[in-house]
């Protein structure tokens, strides 16, 4: 299981949120690309970048900060946030982003996701972030009727690298992941899936290690806290 340290930028910064709310941010590093290279120093494999002021405008606002961290570490790094259409798919993939992250035109739009995994195979993944199994999009600001398993089956066939599942009433608060239903979510579906909110401690990734079905797992505010030391993580999950 892969370990992602996450690195959420809005307004430049490297921050976190507390169940999503923008107005709950915290600021953990005014240097993302230094943040970054922290991450590379203690041993990681990818890094999870999220453009969060992106999410919500629809397109690239932290643009400067992702090139800064791409400049400054080789690991590779995925990308969520503000990722709506071909041509800035095309854009982060040619400046170095390994793999961009879907999430709400994957609801929206779900055509232009097969056409993208297509177009560009092994680089593109759905985020899927829901609330008591429903989906929501545009920063998880909009709720909608969609349940968290069709949309994932919806891309059964399309070629998508990964899911990158996240349930939003854990992100960010260090309740730990919710489990279950992720370990649920990747025995519906064929595509890995990653889990995201929540992972808050050593005891969090073996669980979710140990439902032998979860291929990721990504970790932001206990990084920063201290709550998880990062090397030690990726050492116990080696």
């Amino acid at each position: 299981m892969i370990l992602y340290p996450a690195i959420d930028l809005k307004d430049g910064q490297a921050v976190r949120l507390l169940r999503g709310a923008m107005d709950q941010a915290t600021v953990f590093n005014t240097d993302p690309a230094a943040q970054a290279r922290a991450f590379e120093a203690a041993g990681c494999h990818w890094l999870h970048l999220v453009d969060l002021n992106g999410a919500f405008a629809g397109q690239p606002v932290n643009g400067a900060a992702v090139e800064a961290i791409l400049a400054a570490t080789s690991v590779p790094a995925q990308l969520g946030g503000g990722i709506r259409d071909m041509a800035t798919i095309e854009m982060w993939l040619t400046r170095g982003i390994a793999r961009v992250i879907l999430g709400t035109v994957a609801v929206e739009n779900p055509d232009l996701v097969r056409q993208a995994a297509r177009a560009f195979p092994g680089q593109v993944a759905v985020g899927i972030d829901a609330r008591k199994g429903r989906v929501a999009t545009k920063g998880w600001a909009e709720e909608t009727d969609v349940m968290v398993t069709d949309l994932a089956r919806a891309f059964e066939d399309a070629g998508v690298a990964a899911i990158i599942y996240t349930d939003i009433d854990r992100d960010g608060a260090m309740g730990g992941p919710n489990v279950q239903a992720t370990a649920d979510l990747a025995r519906a579906t064929s595509i890995p899936v990653i889990a995201s909110g929540g992972v808050s401690s050593l005891a969090d990734l073996m669980a979710l290690r140990d439902t032998g079905v979860i291929a990721g797992a990504i970790s932001g505010r206990a990084l920063y806290d201290g709550a998880l030391d990062l090397a030690e993580a990726l050492a116990t999950l080696a």
